[in-house]
């Protein structure tokens, strides 16, 4: 599908305009509104710099993964003196797991600001947590590891960061499942199989088989999802069995 140059965004017309936004999304002024801008510039835009370098969030994206993980790991490094490794990297991946940072792209309305030649309606869920990681790798660039501190501090740790309620969240149905099984030596396979579903959009059907019984079916858009949701099935199938384990 083929789309016209327009910008497809509701991007600020003005730096002032902008600047006030990311002040009220920040807690604090910008420096360097550039950086800023660069964080919201979706790769359709084709934009370049003066060196050919292809611009775009992406490569902030990277770096705000970075400076989240370290950001989030000393927090509970420092909150959790207990925990092991295990346990500190378990909670740290519930913490930026991808559905969390979507979320947090989606409160701060991130979206509002992206520049693309792409219509909103077309982007996938991840954008806005990739969004947000951009926002991160900005604010690590302009004013440093402090402030990136304390903006993650102020939107991700205080109002989303519950050490007891994180301890008792899932993030893998599957890989609960696989641990369970592997301890009672039972067997178990994943398989995809024929699906006659008439949707749009192409879904895999996905069953699993625990010892001789397929204990539960799924269908999603991936391979991927199709095995979580129907580990998700078989998890609550089995929960008094799993938890008594």
């Amino acid at each position: 599908m083929k789309f016209s140059p327009k910008i497809f965004n509701s991007h600020p017309k003005t730096d002032g305009d902008f600047f006030l936004g990311m002040k009220r999304i920040l807690g604090f002024k910008p420096r360097h509104l550039s950086i800023y801008k660069k964080a919201f510039l979706h790769r359709s835009v084709n934009k370049r710099d003066d060196d050919g370098n292809p611009m775009n969030y992406e490569r902030l994206e990277f770096l705000g993964d970075a400076m989240l993980g370290t950001i989030i790991s000393k927090h509970l490094y420092n909150q959790v003196p207990e925990g092991d490794e295990g346990y500190l990297t378990k909670m740290r991946s519930k913490i930026v797991s991808r559905k969390h940072l979507n979320e947090l792209g989606k409160d701060l309305k991130l979206l509002e600001y992206v520049e693309s030649r792409i219509p909103k309606s077309h982007f996938g869920e991840n954008i806005h947590g990739n969004v947000f990681e951009a926002l991160v790798g900005a604010i690590y660039l302009d004013r440093g590891y402090r402030f990136c501190e304390k903006f993650i501090q102020k939107r991700v740790i205080e109002p989303y960061v519950d050490i007891e309620q994180l301890e008792g969240k899932v993030i893998s149905y599957k890989s609960l499942v696989i641990e369970w099984c592997q301890k009672q030596k039972k067997p178990f396979h994943y398989e995809v199989y024929e699906d006659t579903g008439n949707d749009v959009l192409k879904h895999f059907a996905v069953k699993l088989t625990i010892g001789e019984r397929t204990l539960a079916k799924a269908r999603a858009t991936s391979k991927k999802k199709a095995e979580e949701k129907a580990s998700k099935r078989a998890y609550f199938a089995l929960q008094d069995r799993m938890v008594d384990h």
